[in-house]
């Protein structure tokens, strides 16, 4: 009997053995052949540097927020708005891209529609000055844009004043719910795509296949969608807005998250599902703009975190419950390419495999 103890193996395509093989394959096993193979070291590596990047990805985007270049609508006399339009863009760091606005009643429209971030509106009669702001936004874009403003107008020795249009609900603590809801529903299409491939294989052998873990996809997402939206909006009231609209983001959201990750494993195998978390999850949640809008992120995560689906989901979840569904266009068609490109991938995976490798059809196998 062959001693107990770690030793490096050579297998081929029929077995293990100690010497050279036409079809080599590293693993690190005992004499029964049990351990580890080179293939499972891979992954485990993988997932290492899988877990080191959500680190540096979520320390990168929040260990220093502070603002740039928020949207700033400004309503001055005539002769001092080009004045201090110009001081605004020209502070360090520019904190803001100050944007002349002829009245106090538009400013606050554009704030109330997600046009501008804020809306400073200077009163000639007295040295006190309003700022506009839309708490559901996020408290920490407000907080911080109030303290900007506030050390601005202190070096003119002038005050501010904020009012807050469009607060976050009662039970909405900061405005983060909808960041948590849309990352439970990301996680969730994850999760489901990765079960399909636990339990069926990770690459669906032909498009019949492949279409049938889409519609297991479709009517999961359905599900998931209301059930979140339920629970955010009539069991906890932690989120305002009608049922109905945020039940149908979170299902094309979780769609499109399940179909990515589908389309990821039919080209990747099992690698697939790490690289749907990387782009979901350790990219984009952190630049999602829901824990720290976007203004308050570094340049990368702020220009790349609109396009991934966690950022559009907040945008449009934040949009809906709060701004009665304005500025949603760009980031619902994000959401559509998202779930229309991971349909295409998956069923185009399937068609190659099934003319490599053709064979019976099962469902969802």
């Amino acid at each position: 009997m062959a001693p107990i103890g770690t030793s490096i193996g050579i297998s081929s395509s029929t077995g293990t053995s100690t010497g050279t093989s036409s079809s080599p394959h590293v693993s690190f096993t005992d004499g029964n052949g049990n351990g580890v193979t080179g293939r499972a070291a891979l992954l485990v590596l993988g997932a290492l540097l899988l877990q080191l990047a959500f680190i540096a990805s979520y320390l990168g985007a929040f260990h220093q927020p502070r603002p740039h270049r928020v949207a700033l609508a400004t309503v001055a006399p005539q002769q001092l708005r080009g004045q201090m339009v110009e001081r605004l863009n020209g502070l360090p760091g520019r904190p803001f891209a100050a944007r002349a606005t002829s009245t106090e009643a538009k400013a606050v429209r554009q704030v109330e529609r997600r046009i501008v971030d804020a809306a400073l509106v200077v009163d000639p009669r007295s040295n006190t000055d309003r700022l506009f702001v839309a708490g559901a936004a996020g408290a920490s874009l407000s907080d911080a844009v109030s303290q900007a403003v506030g050390r601005a107008e202190a070096t003119q020795k002038r005050s501010v004043r904020v009012v807050d249009l469009v607060p976050a609900g009662k039970r909405d603590a900061r405005g983060l719910t909808s960041f948590y809801l849309v990352l439970g529903w990301c996680v969730g299409g994850c999760l489901c795509a990765a079960m399909l491939a636990v339990s069926h294989g990770v690459r669906p052998a032909n498009p019949r296949r492949a279409l049938a873990r889409l519609g297991t996809m479709a009517l999961y997402a359905a599900v998931a969608g209301l059930a979140g939206a339920a629970i955010a909006g009539p069991w906890l009231h932690a989120l305002p807005g009608a049922l109905l609209p945020l039940w149908g983001v979170g299902a094309l959201l979780v769609f499109a998250v399940g179909a990515t990750t589908l389309a990821f494993q039919g080209l990747a195998g099992v690698i697939g599902i790490g690289l749907a978390m990387l782009v979901v999850v350790v990219i984009g949640n952190p630049g999602s703009g829901g824990a720290y809008p976007y203004p308050l992120l570094p340049d990368l995560w702020r220009a790349i975190g609109p396009a991934l689906p966690p950022g559009a989901g907040t945008w449009t979840t934040r949009s809906i419950a709060y701004f009665h569904g304005h500025a949603t266009t760009r980031p619902l068609l994000v959401l559509y390419t998202w779930a229309a490109a991971g349909v295409v991938l998956t069923l185009v995976s399937a068609a190659v495999r099934g003319r490599r490798n053709p064979g019976p059809d099962l469902v969802l196998r």
